[in-house]
């Protein structure tokens, strides 16, 4: 079947219709390019054909995008040289659009055209937004769930089939940042006040065929091809746009700190592509766009935020044969700010939660929240009295555990206690029905002897979440000894209920995420005792794109709870704990009484509302600064090795079942250098035999924590990447 049909109607409208078979939103695909061309050409042809209009036949979308596949195959087509074959594919694309833009008038005199306009019954996204802009008109049904933007720079790269260009040309460098340097998607109202595109209304290809019937040249000539064109808020050269330049260069440095590729190439295309006229910039956004894929960065963002993510959120590793498992009545032990968080996102959903405390006054607070949270919704225009309404009596604060009769799914987040744990656990399946899941919420303490606790272990797991709960994007699921498919399945069904992005692993102390956290945070705590300064090491990890340096974030996360984590990790492992200045520094602070941004002292000192003054400058009285300082790159490798090194030993010990866990994992955990695709992903950009070399010296340096894991070794030896050896699709089709 085609991807794109045209029909002519009487009064001379010709409607081209997108509609990829088995695809819930379409997708821009080779075939699907070459088939639009057709239609474009058919219909510009035709002297019966007063109008066209381009529309979807999805309910409720236009497009989500486009095949990333259409990519790959322009680099295979190219043999020898990919670069090549990337540029005049994207040309390709241009001068479709542009066919589109121009519609068949005269170049001179701008005469002649027949009027294009863009119908789209929803959401439009990257190619599904470019390929409007080249049309005259746009107009979108008047639907709130609808989103409409350019979203590409979140996966690493940006819009390169002229949407950069055609939208600074529209709006401005200004007025188009917030949607591209920030893949800001907004519903129909807002798109049409910030120009995106031109019409709300109720029947959008009625309206479009309407306007294209009535249309004259004038109206279907682009500003950037009307003489005198001038770009709004001032081209570079302009007083103006020389501020609006050195701005938008400004904020993106300081918002990267340049450690994304993306940002820089889309500013050079920008900035190069406002000098000249619109086709030679529409060459310099191909030639930028080029640049970027050729960059591995860009596919390994790709594949982890993209293809990876959204494999795992539609159940890329849920247990086969499993019948669906959705929630429908929520158990949720202890009402702190973890479980109620976990209340929140779950009546979100749309789930009946049963919120557990010690007493009626602690369960109230823990409800409290989501109504403290509903109200931030409704000052803001995004909640309705009838929504709070109806969520807040989703949510039954209590402390009988009575109530608990009927759920289908307990989360249990009391104390960080395996005893308060155990006893919780005991009393719970007393009440729960038989066939009830229970899932334990802990960030360190091993599952498969909580489970101990339990008469049901195959229905005992994991769900670690992390803080703010409504906030954060991944949940972590663990898998016990004892842990059987069906508590698997329920907890993956469940995490999809409330729209996060599921990890599966299996059980081990700090299970995958705290496992590689931990190190990074401790690597910079043996630095500070060796004197380095500490705005280097936040500088450091910021430079490699992580969102915070990991002395804030230690600071964030709070002294004492490193402490205490110490102290229950050494008393679990006896005497194969090793002794870590890492811990006698935060001991030291624990002492001291500066416990972080809660206490308003740790690494920083803070003013009465807890806003950051600086570096806390006693800490050179205990660990004096050295001299010289250590070199930027040194700091930086230390701290990607010490959480990657983490990576590799929890897949080579089986604790990570999926190496596409392991990178989305990261990212979304603690926010791992987004730019390299995640801890593997990274490893594959640098080579393992660089990697393997780059242990040894480490090793040699600083000591055995760096030694080479015997995996990364032999695939050093052999050459191979992760996405190699481990390629999950491979494994599938297999």
């Amino acid at each position: 079947m085609a991807e794109f049909t045209l029909t002519k109607d009487a009064e001379g409208v010709a409607t081209i219709t997108w509609d990829v078979p088995g695809k819930s939103m379409n997708v821009m695909s080779f075939d699907g390019l070459a088939e639009l061309e057709a239609c474009i050409d058919d219909a510009l042809a035709d002297e019966a054909v007063k109008g066209i209009v381009v529309t979807s036949g999805k309910a409720g979308s236009f497009a989500g995008g486009m095949d990333l596949n259409l990519l790959a195959k322009m680099k295979e087509d190219a043999g020898d040289d990919p670069a090549r074959g990337l540029f005049d594919g994207i040309m390709q694309m241009h001068a479709l659009l542009r066919k589109i833009e121009l519609a068949g008038m005269d170049p001179k005199t701008k005469k002649g055209g027949k009027p294009i306009a863009a119908a789209l019954p929803g959401t439009a996204a990257g190619i599904g937004l470019e390929l409007p802009l080249a049309t005259h008109r746009t107009f979108v049904a008047d639907n709130p769930k609808a989103r409409i933007g350019l979203p590409e720079i979140m996966v690493g790269i940006f819009p390169g089939a002229g949407g950069t260009t055609r939208l600074v040309r529209k709006l401005g460098a200004m007025g188009a940042s917030p949607f591209l340097l920030e893949g800001k998607m907004v519903e129909p109202a807002k798109a049409k006040s910030a120009g995106l595109i031109d019409e709300v209304v109720a029947d959008p290809l009625s309206a479009a065929k309407d306007w294209v019937l009535t249309a004259k040249d004038a109206d279907i000539v682009k500003p950037w091809d009307a003489k005198g064109y001038k770009m709004p808020g001032g081209a570079p050269y302009h007083p103006a746009g020389f501020m609006t330049f050195v701005g938008a260069n400004a904020m993106v440095n300081g918002k990267t700190k340049g450690a994304f590729p993306a940002p820089k190439a889309l500013l050079s295309a920008v900035y190069e592509g406002a000098l000249v006229d619109f086709d030679t910039a529409l060459r310099i956004e191909a030639r930028w766009f080029t640049h970027v894929l050729m960059n591995p960065s860009s596919g390994a963002m790709i594949r982890s935020l993209f293809l990876n993510k959204e494999a795992l959120e539609k159940g890329a590793v849920r247990p086969k044969d499993i019948p669906d498992q959705r929630v429908k009545k929520l158990g949720v032990l202890g009402a702190g700010m973890m479980g109620a968080g976990i209340a929140l996102v779950s009546a979100q959903a749309g789930m009946e939660v049963v919120l557990i405390d010690r007493d009626q006054a602690a369960a109230d607070k823990g409800k409290s929240y989501t109504e403290a949270y509903l109200d931030k919704g409704m000052k803001r225009g995004k909640v309705t009295a009838e929504k709070k309404e109806a969520m807040l009596g989703l949510i039954t604060a209590t402390p009988d555990l009575d109530h608990l009769n009927g759920c289908d799914l307990i989360i249990e987040a009391v104390f960080e206690d395996p005893k308060v744990k155990a006893e919780m656990t005991q009393r719970v399946e007393a009440i729960i029905p038989e066939d009830c899941i229970f899932a334990s919420n802990t960030s360190t303490l091993p599952i498969t002897e909580l489970a101990k606790a339990s008469k049901r272990p195959e229905q005992f797991i994991g769900i670690h979440f992390f803080s703010p709960v409504e906030k954060m994007l991944l949940v972590e699921i663990i898998k016990g000894k004892e842990t059987g498919d069906r508590a698997v399945a329920k907890a993956l069904d469940y995490v999809r209920q409330i729209r996060k992005t599921p990890i599966v692993v299996n059980d081990a102390r700090f299970f995958y995420c705290n496992r590689c956290i931990i190190p990074y945070m401790n690597e910079a705590m043996r630095m500070v005792t060796e004197g380095v300064a500490m705005p280097l090491i936040d500088h450091a990890a910021q430079q490699l794109g992580f969102p915070v340096g990991p002395i804030q974030l230690t600071d964030e996360t709070s002294i004492d709870l490193g402490a205490k984590i110490a102290r229950a990790t050494k008393a679990a492992m006896g005497n194969a704990y090793p002794d870590s200045p890492a811990d006698d520094l935060i001991f030291w602070l624990e002492e001291e009484g500066r416990l972080g941004r809660k206490s308003k002292a740790g690494f920083f000192d803070y003013d009465e509302s807890g806003k950051r003054l600086g570096y806390w400058k006693g800490m050179a009285d205990k660990y004096p600064l050295a001299d010289p300082q250590p070199d930027l790159i040194e700091v930086q490798e230390r701290l990607m090795f010490a959480q990657v090194l983490e990576a590799v030993r929890a897949l080579e010990e089986g604790v990570l079942m999926d190496i596409r866990e392991g990178d989305v994992g990261a990212i979304l955990a603690w926010g791992f250098a987004p730019w390299s695709g995640g801890p593997l992903s990274w490893i594959d950009i640098i080579g393992t035999p660089y990697a393997a070399e780059r242990c040894d010296q480490l090793t040699e340096a600083y000591g055995e924590r760096f030694a080479c894991p015997p995996l990364l070794r032999e695939m050093a030896e052999k050459g191979q990447t992760f996405y190699g050896r481990f390629n999950p699709e491979a494994k599938a089709a297999a």
